[in-house]
Formats: C-alpha cells, structure tokens, sequence
C-alpha cells in the first residue's frame, strides 16, 4: 500500500477568486503557445483555466484592470480581446466561442468607458504615415 504525503505542485487545486459566477465559456489565451481552457467571469473577478495543466491559469481582479482592448472586423465581429493591467506592463490576450457575449458580462464589473476599440492594422500604418510628416524639426 502506498500513501502519499503531500501533493506534487502540478496536483494542487486552484481555488477561484469568485463567489458568484456570472459566466463561463470555452475560450483560448494567446500565453506564449496558445492555451486552450475556460474563461470564468465572476464577481471578484476574470478567471482563465487551462484545460490541459493545472498550472495554466490567469486571475486578475476586476480592481487591477487597466482597460480591455478588442479587435473588431467590419463594426460587428470581435475576434480577440486583450486585458491590460493597471501599474504594469503585463496584458493578455483571448479569444472565446462569443466575445460579445463576454465582453456583455465584463462590463458589468467594468465600466465602459474603458472597454475600448484597439487600432486597426490600417490605422497604425496611417498614424506611422502620419506622424513621419508632422515630426518636430530639431
């Protein structure tokens, strides 16, 4: 017979910030290589689980949210979003099966104004365009 002592690091089990659960949905994280998992939208706050390793989750409080990015296509399809972090230069990036949808449950705990619409690849290249012209002259 052989009894364990203590769990390996790998088998401890995460406990979540949140009390309540408003939403949850299959979605990936873009952390290095993609993960695949859940994302859990609570009362204390986001919450992503991989499914594969216990040791890939992101909790961020909704208090330590800077502001939320996302691409729109076309004004109507949102294909990623990304988390920034307040004080930090840390953000994250996800994408799950209906960002709107989650993106409507973020907002409860976030306020509007800093849900934003990210720059567009055309939109760089016109603010690189332009800010080439209108330089300073030393």
């Amino acid at each position: 017979m052989h009894i364990k002592k203590g769990l390996k690091e790998e088998e401890k089990m995460i406990s979540s910030m949140n009390t309540k659960v408003d939403l949850t949905m299959r979605a990936s994280a873009f952390i290095g290589m993609t993960k695949t998992g859940q994302i859990m939208i609570g009362d204390k706050a986001f919450e992503f689980y991989g499914e594969k390793s216990k040791r890939d989750y992101i909790q961020i409080p909704w208090d330590k949210i800077d502001y939320i990015a996302a691409s729109v296509y076309a004004n109507k399809w949102i294909a990623r979003f990304t988390i920034f972090i307040k004080d930090s230069d840390k953000y994250y990036s996800f994408s799950g099966k209906n960002n709107k949808e989650l993106l409507r449950a973020v907002r409860n705990y976030i306020p509007e104004k800093r849900l934003v619409k990210s720059l567009s690849f055309f939109d760089v290249i016109r603010k690189g365009i332009c800010g080439l012209f209108h330089r300073n002259k030393l």
